[in-house]
């Protein structure tokens, strides 16, 4: 057995630096209670507000003045919110938002109607038994005698119920949930409700001449009631049960728009701003217990780590933001449908750091912008090859936008297979397989070609 010295280099990573690279891939409300937990168990860490809660509404109110005064579209909220402030009655005898879904808000509505004690036990018992789409699914001689009330008592509450609002709600199929809508409209569209109670399977196969050779109409007129049956609600229930379960993100950059240009704003005004403890460091630099001066200077050396690590997350973050801004600037002005090909290296680049590192600061990050609240990952897509303007290179959000173009400008009648799609795509400079254009379709809950058919 021989034993030899060898000299190396390792590259290790420190506590610190792991502790950076995880609060750099941290989203806001991980943040949040990072900081939160770090508070409790770090004394040297002292949170301080950004904002003094009594102070919050004039705070508000001047950041949205500065809104309203560089985006037009701002002054509406703006002028809303301060309406409602001044009228504090406006909101009385509304319905409180943690309870706002569909069973509080119909038996608010109940409780109002002076009803036969039967009845009105009925109802609320069919509310109970609503599904979240606002149906209900049981048979009504089994709900009547779940109930313990006669049929006739439970077919009188039913049409209580489905008096209601929303339109729809109680309906035991689709067909007597559209036909509730459309009772609902004045003047009632008889076609359409012959055509919601007859001839739903024709409707879902746009077999418009069939159902004007059977309800004796035009194709015009078919077509204009099928039209307005597809403008209703089939599930009037989901608005309300979605809201239980609604969770609200956080934009971590939000993008001002101007009439010139764009600014970036970071929106960590709810993080707390941390700072070392002045009686800590004080007791350090006084203390003569050695025990003492360790706990605190691990404690001060930890502090000051993640304070920087937090200053460092909001330094890249804004840079690989205003690094999008550049690239994609396309998108800001025009919306969706004219976002560039962009990858990780692109951005890493740019910014001088490594694609890792771009990788972790926009996971879990949202950006705001006047389209709505995207995730910094929804910017970065591949190339597709260039496009008809030789221009660049087109990516899958083109590719998507010139799909819908092109199905929108098909002759209904003989609607473009994928297959066809394709070839015309790639005369315009989108080469795509058959496959990927039936999985864009796809994502974009366009139907195939014989769902997209109409019939004579």
């Amino acid at each position: 057995m021989e034993l030899n010295l060898s000299q190396k280099q390792v590259q290790t990573l420190s506590p610190q630096m792991m502790q950076s690279m995880e609060i750099l891939q941290m989203g806001s409300q991980e943040l949040l209670e990072y900081i939160e937990e770090a508070v409790q168990e770090n004394p040297v860490l002292e949170p301080e507000e950004r904002y003094d809660h009594q102070d919050e509404s004039a705070i508000l109110r001047r950041k949205l003045e500065w809104l309203e005064s560089s985006d037009p579209q701002n002054r509406y909220y703006h002028q809303q919110d301060t309406e409602e402030e001044e009228d504090s009655l406006r909101q009385y005898g509304t319905v409180d938002a943690d309870e706002e879904n569909l069973y509080y808000y119909v038996l608010s509505q109940l409780q109002v109607l002076e009803l036969p004690p039967e009845v009105m036990q009925g109802a609320v018992f069919l509310v109970e038994s609503l599904n979240q789409n606002g149906w209900l699914d049981e048979r009504l001689e089994e709900l009547s005698a779940d109930c313990g009330l006669s049929l006739p008592v439970m077919a009188r509450s039913l049409e209580v119920v489905q008096s209601l609002e929303p339109a729809g709600v109680g309906a035991r199929d689709l067909s007597e949930c559209l036909t509730l809508q459309l009772q609902r409209r004045t003047p009632v569209d008889e076609l359409a409700v012959g055509i919601v109670r007859t001839q739903l399977d024709a409707l879902s196969k746009n077999r418009y001449g069939l159902i004007a050779r059977e309800l004796k109409a035009t194709p015009e007129q078919v077509h204009a009631a099928c039209e307005l049956i597809r403008s209703l609600n089939p599930r009037p229930g989901t608005g309300f049960a979605a809201r239980e379960h609604l969770t609200y993100i956080n934009p971590d950059i939000i993008v001002v728009s101007f009439p010139d240009h764009f600014e970036l704003l970071s929106n960590d005004y709810y993080f707390p701003t941390l700072h070392i403890s002045g009686y800590y460091t004080r007791l350090l630099s006084e203390s003569d217990d050695a025990q003492v001066v360790e706990y605190l200077t691990g404690k001060v050396r930890q502090a000051k780590w993640m304070v920087k690590a937090i200053e460092q997350r909001r330094s890249t973050l804004m840079a690989c933001a205003e690094c999008i801004l550049d690239f994609q600037e396309a998108f800001f002005r025009h919306g969706p449908g004219h976002l560039s090909p962009l990858s990780l290296a692109d951005v890493a680049r740019q910014i001088g750091v490594h694609e890792s590192t771009v990788s972790r600061a926009i996971r879990d990050k949202y950006i705001q912008c006047s389209m709505g609240v995207y995730p910094l990952s929804y910017f970065f897509s591949r190339s597709l090859g260039a496009p008809s303007g030789g221009e660049g290179a087109a990516s899958p959000d083109a590719a998507k936008a010139l799909l819908r173009q092109l199905i929108a400008g098909e002759d209904k009648k003989k609607p473009l297979s994928d297959q066809k799609l394709c070839q015309l795509m790639a005369l315009q400079g989108c080469v795509l397989s058959r496959r990927t254009v039936a999985k864009y379709r796809d994502e974009l809950h366009i139907p195939c070609t014989a769902g997209r058919k109409q019939y004579e």
